[in-house]
Formats: structure tokens, C-alpha cells, sequence
């Protein structure tokens, strides 16, 4: 077993009514003033909204608004929350939402107390030294940003965007209120992302170059099988509580370093989805679903035992073992017919609606990395013409 730290300092109340703790949490961990930060019209709609801010008045703790966040966060968003918080002199930064939102909360967060531009972070020209105290209600369970330290924004200042992520315990939230009753109305497609996004921040972690995490190996896969039985049944009834909890509680620790530590992980179909997302502004786990398989057949070789335990034990393929490489194949294609199964795309035309071309692939590859300058993944070390091949393979 290789030597690693685990850092999980979050606090997490779950359950039904739990963000009726809020007022108190966020006295815990010492706000006074608040920074309510959310997306659409949906946290309004469902009274959720109201009701957490009604708390905070309740309990004497002054609040500002700022919603109008957006799936890939934009950083033009992120600026405006940093001059709000600046103004109105916040010190804590509550996330009403999902994965966006409470990306777009730390990046604000690392930003208030920073005298230059927040994207020298994610550019990696600058690392913050304190930023301000974030915690969250969730409402949709698939980044589980709402327990890690990463957090992923899209520069949309110039006329290429660019989205890029950057990870910092400091930015771990204080504490996570998860009622799964508040995901009882988030939309079919949107549940499977969530899932897809889930199970994917598990396998970024289990198909690693060090494979002798037994327990770890072992929790991961165990997670994946869950995932997949209580994806159809929330499909099937979307107030499902018992199926909705198990996803909500999964999408935690998917991304808490519990089934992996971060660092050890591949993470080149996340980059990879990245410049799609970038540039055709698509849902993150749609992407992640189309990206996977064609990642996975460029690699399985690299080492073909991880993938045919991934077959069978996650994906129930039976083992064939005069034929590791068609075991493993097997395993890809299952997992392939089990994203179309719950709505998700199996190519890029399926998620644009019309085909790549190959400048936009080769902008895409030079983008992921910078150029050609560095590397992705460490299952297999890609370089720019390896990633314009995965995304020719998936298009």
C-alpha cells in the first residue's frame, strides 16, 4: 500500500430537514455575514431558497444574495462575488445548489482576501495563502465539491474560453447540509449525470498505476455496483428517498478521497471532458459518459488485469480467463450500454448534435495541454496527439 494523508474536515448533517440547522452551522464556524450563493430559478421555486435565508434572519445573521450561477461557472460570476463580498464585508460563503455553485463559492472564497486576479490560481501563477470559511446546502449530489478540495471554473473573459480546476484543502467546505428529499424534483437527465459524475470520480481514483489499495479497491467497487442499481430505480420514482440517499451520500464520497486519494488518481478523462465542456458548454457527466470508453480502449493495455477486475466485479462480466483483453473489452462496452441506458450519450455527435471537426479536436488537444507542454493521465501518460485520438475515437 502506498503512503498517503486523508484530510476530511467537513462537517456533513444529513437527512430530512436538515438545512433547519443552518442558522447554527454557520454560527459554529463563525459567520456573521453572509454570502448566499446560488444558481437558477430553482432554488427559489422550490422555497428552498427562502427558507434558508428566513433561518438566517431568524437567528440574527445578516445575508447578501448573488445567484445566476451557471453549469461550467464562469468566472465573470466569480468576480462579481468577490466585489460583493468585498463591499459588504462577508465572512462566510454559503452554496445553495450543487457542484457549480459551490466551485464558484470557493473560487470567490480564495479571491476576497487575494489584492490580485483570482484566475492566477487556476493558471497556476499564484496560490492563495487563507480565503474565506465555505460551506453548502446541496441539492444535486454529483461533484462533491460539497466535501473536497477542487473546485473547476471556465475563464469566459476572452474569446477562447478556458476551464480549468484547482484543488486546495483550505477551501474544503466547514459543513454540508444534505436533505436527499430536496433532489426529488431535479430533472431525469440531470439525476444521470449526477451519477455518471459519481461513478466517474471513483474510477479516476481506481484505475491508477498503484493497484494494491485492497479495502480502498474494494469500497470503490462496491459503491460503483450501488450506483448503478439506484440510478433506475430514482429514474423509475423520482421521489425514491431511500435510492436518493444513497446517491446523495455517494457523490460525498466518490470525491472525499475514500474510495482513493486524489493525487494517486488518473484524472485524463476529466481534462479530457473539460475542453468539451468548454467549448460546447455540455453538461460535465454527459461528457465524462461520452469521453470514458474511448479513454478506457486506449489504455486497457497499459495494464489489462485492472480492467478485467473492473469487468467483473463492477460490471458483472463473466470472466473468460484464456482472454483477459475480451473480458475487458466486455467491461467497456457494458459500462457504454449502461450510460445509454440512463439517458447519457455515447459519442460527441450524440452530445452536440452534429460532428466534431477535426480543428475543433486539434484545438481541443492543444488546449488540454497547453500547447503541447504538458501531460494528462498516469494510468497511461497522454500527450497531444494520444488525447486528439481519444476525442477522434469518441466523436
Amino acid at each position: 500500500m502506498k503512503d498517503f494523508s486523508f484530510y476530511a474536515p467537513t462537517e456533513v448533517v444529513f437527512g430530512r430537514e436538515s438545512e433547519e440547522k443552518v442558522a447554527q452551522l454557520v454560527k459554529k464556524y463563525g459567520g456573521s455575514r453572509v454570502l448566499v450563493h446560488y444558481g437558477g430559478q430553482s432554488a427559489k421555486r422550490s422555497g428552498l431558497l427562502d427558507k434558508v435565508c428566513g433561518l438566517l434572519a431568524k437567528d440574527g445573521i445578516e445575508y447578501v444574495e448573488l445567484g445566476g450561477v451557471v453549469p461550467n461557472p464562469r468566472l465573470s460570476k466569480v468576480k462579481e462575488g468577490i466585489a460583493l463580498c468585498r463591499e459588504k464585508g462577508v465572512d462566510l460563503i454559503l452554496a445553495i445548489g450543487g457542484g457549480s455553485v459551490i466551485d464558484s463559492s470557493k473560487a470567490i472564497a480564495y479571491g476576497v482576501p487575494y489584492e490580485g486576479d483570482v484566475w492566477d490560481f487556476y493558471a497556476g501563477k499564484a496560490a492563495p495563502e487563507t480565503c474565506l470559511p465555505v460551506a453548502s446546502v446541496l441539492t444535486i449530489p454529483a461533484a462533491g465539491s460539497e466535501m473536497s478540495e477542487a473546485s473547476v471554473i471556465t475563464n469566459d473573459e476572452g474569446e477562447v474560453w478556458l476551464k480549468l480546476g484547482y484543488s486546495n484543502n483550505i477551501s474544503r467546505p466547514k459543513f454540508a447540509i444534505m436533505n436527499p428529499e430536496r433532489t426529488f424534483t431535479l430533472p431525469a437527465y440531470q439525476t444521470a449525470a449526477g451519477v455518471t459524475d459519481i461513478m466517474l470520480h471513483t474510477m479516476e481514483r481506481y484505475f491508477n498505476p498503484d493497484c494494491d489499495m485492497t479495502v480502498t479497491d474494494a469500497i470503490a467497487e462496491a459503491l460503483m455496483r450501488t450506483m448503478k442499481d439506484c440510478v433506475f430505480a430514482v429514474l423509475k420514482n423520482p421521489e425514491d428517498y431511500r435510492n436518493r440517499a444513497q446517491i446523495m451520500w455517494a457523490g460525498s464520497l466518490a470525491h472525499n478521497d475514500v474510495t482513493g486519494y486524489r493525487v494517486n488518481g488518473d484524472w485524463a478523462t476529466h481534462q479530457i471532458e473539460h475542453e468539451l465542456s468548454a467549448m460546447f458548454d455540455v453538461t460535465h457527466g454527459a461528457g465524462l459518459a461520452v469521453v470514458w470508453p474511448s479513454w478506457a480502449r486506449y489504455v486497457m493495455k497499459e495494464n489489462v488485469s485492472r480492467f478485467v477486475r473492473f469487468a467483473v466485479n463492477v460490471m458483472g462480466v463473466e470472466n473468460d480467463y484464456t482472454d483477459p483483453e475480451g473480458t475487458a473489452l466486455k467491461g467497456i462496452a457494458a459500462m457504454e450500454r449502461f450510460y445509454h441506458a440512463i439517458g447519457m450519450p455515447n459519442s460527441i455527435h450524440e452530445l452536440i448534435g452534429r460532428e466534431v471537426t477535426e480543428e475543433e479536436i486539434v484545438e481541443m488537444a492543444n488546449k488540454c495541454t497547453r500547447n503541447g507542454t504538458i501531460t494528462q493521465g498516469k494510468f497511461k501518460v497522454l500527450r497531444m496527439e494520444d488525447i486528439a485520438e481519444i476525442y477522434r475515437m469518441a466523436r
